[in-house]
Order: C-alpha cells, then sequence, then structure tokens
C-alpha cells in the first residue's frame, strides 16, 4: 500500500464566513469582504479590507502536524530575510505577535498571509517570455532557500517526484487500462534507472509545488510574473527535484512539445545553475510529477467527490504531458535540455 497523507484522504472541518469574519477581527484587527477560497486540504478565505489590500486566512487541515505548518511559516520568513524583493506571500502577525495559532477542535493551526494580486497563471495566456521570466524566479526561491535548515523539512509527502514508486498502490484508480500500464512503466523505469543517481545531488528545501494554480501573473501583462503561492508542500529533495516538477506544467509551444520547458530551464539556469548530472534527470522528473498527478488525483477524486473539480484541475494537463513526453526518441528530452543550457552557459 502507499503511504497516505492523513492530510490528503481527511476533509477539513467546515468553517463558516461568519466564523472566519469574527477570527480575522479579534486576531488581526482587520475586516472586509471575505470569501472562502478552495484548497487542497485546508480551509482558506480571501480577506480584501476597505483599503483595497488583500489576504488569506489559511486553516491547516487538523491531520497535518503543527510542526509542517511551522516549516511553512519558517520557509517564508527565511526568504523575506534572504531576497526581500521576492514576489511571495509574507506571514501577518496577529495583535500580539504570533505568526501562526491554533484554533477550533481539533485544532486547525492558522495563520494570515499577504494576497498577490494578478491572474493565476492557469487563466493566463502561456508564452516563452513568460516561461523565463518564471523560471528565474524560481531560481530565485532555491537559491534563497539553499541554506534553510529546518526539524520539518526532511517530511514524508505522496507529492514527491522523487519518490514516485509510493503511488504504485493508488494505480488501480485509473480506470483506463492503456493509461494504467504507462504509468506503471514510467515508475518501474524511475525506479531502476533514475532513483539511484538522485542520491549524488545536491539536496535542499524546494517549493515542490509550482503548478498553474500557483503562480500569478500581473493583471494586464500576462508575460510580467507577479509572484509564486502556496508553500504546502514544502520538503527537502534533491534541488533540481523542484525544476523538474515545474517543469512538468510548462510542455508545449509551436517549435514542439519542449519549446516552454526549455525557455523555462534557461531561464531558471541562470540564477541557480545546475550541473551536467542535474540536467540529465530533468526529463524523468518531468514524468515523474505527471505521474503523481495522475495516481493521486484519480485517488483523491473518488475520496471526495465533492472537491473533485479542484483535485482534477491538472489532471488533463499531466496525461496530454506524458503522452507527449513518452513519444518523444529515447534520450531526445535529455539532449534537448543539454543543448540549451550548455548555449546558454556559453
Amino acid at each position: 500500500m502507499p503511504m497516505t497523507d492523513d492530510a490528503l484522504t481527511l476533509a477539513a472541518p467546515a468553517v463558516s464566513i461568519d466564523e472566519a469574519t469574527a477570527l480575522i477581527q479579534a486576531c488581526y484587527g482587520l475586516a472586509g469582504r471575505i470569501e472562502p477560497i478552495p484548497g487542497e486540504r485546508d480551509r482558506n478565505f480571501r480577506l480584501t479590507d476597505a483599503a483595497g489590500r488583500g489576504f488569506v486566512l489559511k486553516m491547516a487541515n487538523p491531520a497535518e502536524p503543527p510542526s509542517i505548518t511551522q516549516l511553512q511559516t519558517a520557509t517564508l520568513a527565511h526568504l523575506a530575510a534572504r531576497d526581500p524583493g521576492l514576489p511571495v506571500p509574507r506571514v501577518v502577525p496577529t495583535r500580539d505577535g504570533r505568526l501562526e495559532f491554533a484554533h477550533g477542535e481539533p485544532p486547525m493551526m492558522t495563520r494570515l498571509l499577504t494576497y498577490l494580486d494578478g491572474i493565476s497563471l492557469h487563466a493566463s495566456p502561456p508564452s516563452s517570455v513568460q516561461a523565463g521570466r518564471l523560471g528565474a524566479l524560481l531560481g530565485r526561491i532555491d537559491r534563497a532557500l539553499a541554506d534553510f535548515r529546518h526539524p520539518a523539512m526532511a517530511r514524508d509527502l505522496l507529492w514527491d517526484a522523487t519518490r514516485v514508486g509510493q503511488v504504485r498502490g493508488l494505480l488501480p484508480h485509473i480506470d483506463d487500462a492503456e493509461g494504467r500500464q504507462l504509468v506503471a512503466r514510467q515508475i518501474d523505469r524511475f525506479e531502476a534507472e533514475v532513483a539511484p543517481r538522485l542520491a549524488a545531488l545536491p539536496r535542499q528545501l524546494i517549493h515542490n509545488d509550482l503548478n498553474p494554480h500557483n503562480a500569478v501573473t500581473r493583471a494586464g501583462d500576462p508575460e510580467a510574473i507577479a509572484g509564486i503561492i502556496d508553500f504546502g508542500d514544502v520538503l527537502e529533495a534533491p534541488a533540481v527535484a523542484d525544476l523538474g516538477t515545474a517543469l512538468a506544467y510548462q510542455m508545449g509551444g509551436e517549435a514542439g512539445p519542449l519549446e516552454r520547458a526549455l525557455v523555462f530551464a534557461r531561464g531558471y539556469h541562470a540564477v541557480r545553475p545546475l550541473s551536467g548530472e542535474e540536467i540529465a534527470v530533468l526529463p524523468d522528473l518531468m514524468a515523474a510529477r505527471m505521474v503523481l498527478t495522475i495516481a493521486i488525483t484519480h485517488w483523491r477524486a473518488g475520496l471526495q467527490p465533492g472537491n473533485s473539480a479542484y483535485i482534477l484541475r491538472n489532471n488533463p494537463g499531466a496525461w496530454a504531458g506524458l503522452h507527449r513526453l513518452t513519444a518523444m526518441a529515447p534520450g531526445q528530452a535529455a539532449t534537448e535540455f543539454r543543448r540549451a543550457l550548455e548555449d546558454a552557459a556559453g
């Protein structure tokens, strides 16, 4: 059986808008228009105050250990200290100076974050310029996190592309037999040929979830990146896994299936240079993330049909990307990445 993260299998308790409104007023002295926003495992509310400032109240799933919320808070504080100009959320302290606190029964670790205004990347037209800028921003985040340490960073999470074999037990939830076999072959290959090579690569805390719903573009200018959000899946892993995960959502372009992915990787490489060994595993990490998206979302949509639209939002893209990536000749994707990044270095 796979390791099943309880925060993924158990829905967070319901919280009313009235309760969230009272909580924000009492703890932060803020008021305004409040609306619920979806989340994979937490309860989230957006507040817009009279001055137009935006905030997000995040109430963690009670099944998630408090140490994980503390890890996320420490991550954002570290980024603010290392690279103050990074467009990522900031943690807002309570009236009495706390960055997080337990609320409700069962208790939910609760925080207030600044809200990054803009248009979600998934709703913005893609382009090579956009991809390059987003890659550079992820490179800045990974560069800033290189010296970060926290007791909870070596966490177990199903959403860890470097341990894709964890989801093998979820494959029966994929109804399509041919697709299920394709996913199984990718897991077999990764465990046999790729996982042993990852141990020698540099490790650090990574964002681990740069999908199109976790980046924001500037309103009126889809090529300008307004920021990266949602640090809920941060974990310690080979640093290059952060790039591989992000690239899984950058398939496509007029010049070929890897056009935007190559530009994204060049943007990242210009900020946090990659070794030859890291470049070589990029396509495999991309495929691993696609496998995770397919397996986990099929499984969770069955467990939580009421939240299935949100859970499955990246599923079609993962299937399309995996088919396009595996249709390439063996070694072709790795060769294209190597050439693109060697040319950029030159």
